[in-house]
């Protein structure tokens, strides 16, 4: 058994805090974590004695993580199909919010992407990403035609290990760029794969956490789960109702899209006798399928919680699925939520899509602010995005991640100082989750206007993100409620 004891000097209105996290971890499990604020005499004392503590139980292993969900008619309110993740990381790592225009490229351009270079197509699609601030993919995202792609990690029977290529980060970014519909995204993926593979650490450390991926992808009229094994891949078109992914394979028989191989590799590993209906997750998965639908399994308990609002699934459903932390969606440990996304497309292409982002850990503690795209738009999100270190950065040199840089951003930092304090105060912190949930919901009744009756000055949202993170770093600098 050892201790992880991480302490931050942090300052909020001139005053001085420490915030510390202690995670106890035994046999390579989270036995239990804690942060809190404290001055200098208790955290001698709870360093001399955290062996007493009994804070947050596990009740998984440390390297599972995310859930993504998507909505569809006539599961969903409105005409709307509604997307959902949660992008569950290392409890240290900071999750940047970040806009790209659409651009038009030079033939024979090349793109570098967090460990390798790749051709470039002419023309990318503007996007909106949350991801973690030291790779060049992402977790979750959209694009300007409304495609959706969040990303998971799956293992199975064919190992994960093997040189750097691309990461299933790297992938959604990609996509999304490159694709204007969920199927033309489930194509592009899978010539990536064909053509460069994927591969490579995906923790900022010197480790050997790799794993394959599947996404779930949506639109304006459907949804694609996209699940991987190295190079071979199968899909399932979702034209109704809702689905959701977790760190398991879960497509079985029924295959819309596969990989012109994918059956045939299985049967010369010996996995597939060539008789037996071909169940992708039973076949490529180390499991059987069942555990999948186990009792107490964040898929499971996704699942119901879909089918507890279904025909009337909102962005608040799915909201407050994230923000669920009894079912270990709203992730707790080692991993936790770092940044969260919910999406709202109408099936109407005249009326534009919403996508609210979190940019900070914990759902329960955050807010969803609101981005909507807007025709040729030239915007930065400075306060979400963290500082570059360009070809300086760790993760660019060789040997790689000999240093961790500081990348929180300007939200992360002040967000930092107040979930702490509505952990440690409880009715203080209560007043400011109000605080917090008011403003949200103001942001919310504004959208719902656009997502039914559209905007007839489109250029009115291009300060609607950054404003609202202003907002809300406002709302967390007067300190009123927590000091």
């Amino acid at each position: 058994m050892y201790c992880h004891i991480k302490i931050f000097n942090l300052t909020n209105n001139n005053y001085d805090y420490k915030i510390v996290t202690i995670c106890v971890i035994r046999s390579n499990q989270l036995q239990y974590r804690h942060v809190t604020v404290v001055n200098e005499p208790v955290i001698c004392d709870v360093i001399s004695q955290f062996g007493q503590f009994v804070i947050h139980p596990a009740s998984s292993s440390m390297f599972c993580s995310c859930d993504t969900f998507v909505a569809l008619p006539p599961s969903t309110e409105g005409h709307h199909i509604i997307f959902g993740k949660n992008a569950d990381r290392p409890c240290d790592e900071v999750q940047e919010v970040l806009y790209f225009p659409a651009t038009d490229y030079e033939p024979g351009a090349k793109v570098e992407c967090t460990y390798i270079e790749i051709e470039q197509v002419a023309h990318t699609y503007a996007i909106i990403l949350s991801r973690p601030a030291w790779l060049w993919g992402a977790e979750i995202g959209a694009n300007e035609h409304q495609v959706c792609i969040g990303n998971e990690a799956v293992w199975g029977r064919e190992s994960a290990d093997g040189e750097e290529a691309l990461l299933g980060m790297d992938l959604v970014r990609l996509a999304l760029e490159r694709a204007d519909t969920a199927e033309k995204a489930v194509h592009v993926i899978a010539e990536l794969l064909e053509k460069y593979g994927q591969g490579g650490a995906c923790l900022e450390e010197q480790c050997d956490f790799t794993y394959h991926n599947s996404f779930l992808i949506s639109d304006r009229k459907e949804a694609w789960v996209m699940e991987t094994s190295g190079k071979y891949w199968a899909a399932e078109r979702v034209e109704a109702g809702h689905r959701n992914i977790s760190n398991e394979y879960s497509i079985t028989t029924k295959m819309d899209r596969e990989h012109p191989d994918l059956r045939k590799y299985a049967q010369n590993k010996g996995w597939w006798d060539g008789k037996a209906p071909f169940n992708f997750a039973a076949i490529y998965s180390y499991m059987n399928t069942a555990r999948i639908e186990a009792s107490g399994s964040r898929y499971c308990e996704g699942k119901k919680l879909l089918r507890k609002s279904n025909g009337h699934i909102t962005a608040q459903t799915m909201m407050d699925i994230l923000r669920d932390k009894d079912s270990g969606i709203n992730m707790e440990g080692m991993f936790m939520t770092t940044g969260s996304m919910v999406s709202v497309v109408p099936v109407d292409p005249a009326l534009p899509g919403v996508h609210y982002f979190t940019a900070t850990p914990d759902p329960e503690r955050s807010i969803f602010k609101p981005f909507v795209f807007v025709e040729n738009m030239r915007v930065e999100l400075k306060e979400t995005t963290s500082p570059s270190y360009g070809p300086h950065d760790p993760v660019k040199k060789k040997p790689r991640f000999q240093s961790k840089p500081d990348r929180k951003h300007s939200l992360f930092t002040k967000h930092e100082v107040v979930a702490a304090f509505i952990e440690t105060y409880k009715e203080r912190g209560e007043r400011m989750t109000r605080r917090m949930r008011k403003l949200e919901s103001e942001r919310m009744k504004q959208m719902e206007q656009i997502l039914y009756h559209g905007v007839e000055q489109p250029d009115t949202l291009l300060d609607l993100f950054p404003s609202t993170v202003r907002d809300e770093m406002e709302l967390y600098g007067k300190g009123s409620e927590v000091q």
